[in-house]
């Protein structure tokens, strides 16, 4: 392998989203009086912001309609009645809370000590502007990265090829010498060979894929590939 350039995704991959999500309901739940059990609502909310992402990822949803309705179909899924007002105030706050919160998964920094010397590391995500970039300056993680793509930047979101060509000119860097690395099997992994980059699926939930894929279930397993 020829690399030089290494693409992360960002949240589920190096920085522990349910965990910093979690965190950020508990304060904001709070902050506005909200009776609810907060482990209830988590675990129906996690499969349906899942949903709701494949929706955004499709082009099929807006951004507005991603972030408040994820809360109101959970609400309304535990019988819990909200009003308007309300879920836009939380959605609003939601993104202001959760880069405050910067739990990184197991390895994540030293992985990246690894790497850095060797390559030149880039960021791609569908995240929010103003909360990605956040995220990266807060858990110490900016450093790291030379260019940081995000899909509010290049107009479509992965797996477009559109995005991986857009960070590929950024970065001015060619698809043979470079790697994406994610979670998202369809968004990254798919993503990124179908457009000529070779990928290392972060398979956490160690799901069955083919042997043809690169797989590993920590982030320091990487060191087996690069």
């Amino acid at each position: 392998m020829n690399i030089k350039h290494i693409f992360f995704d960002l949240d589920h991959t190096l920085w522990d989203f349910e965990t910093n999500s979690d965190f950020a309901f508990k304060t904001i739940f709070k902050k506005h009086k909200v009776p609810v059990d907060l482990d209830k609502f988590l675990n129906y909310y996690r499969n349906i912001n899942q949903e709701y992402w494949k929706l955004y990822r499709e082009e099929k949803i807006t951004k507005s309609a991603l972030r408040i309705g994820r809360l109101k179909d959970t609400f309304t899924k535990i019988n819990i009645t909200v009003s308007d007002k309300l879920i836009d105030d939380l959605s609003v706050d939601y993104i202001e809370v959760l880069p405050n919160y910067n739990e990184l998964f197991e390895g994540a920094i030293e992985i990246l000590n690894y790497l850095k010397p060797k390559y030149k590391l880039h960021v791609i995500t569908n995240g929010f502007n103003e909360v990605q970039y956040k995220k990266l300056k807060n858990s110490g993680l900016s450093p790291y990265f030379e260019q940081i793509i995000t899909s509010e930047d290049a107009g479509v979101k992965k797996p477009n090829p559109v995005i991986f060509n857009y960070a590929l000119k950024k970065a001015a860097a060619t698809s043979k010498e470079s790697i994406m690395i994610g979670d998202n099997y369809e968004a990254d992994v798919m993503g990124a060979i179908n457009n000529g980059i070779d990928a290392i699926y972060f398979n956490v939930k160690k799901e069955p894929v083919s042997n043809t894929i690169k797989n590993i279930n920590s982030l320091l397993e990487i060191k087996k590939y690069l």
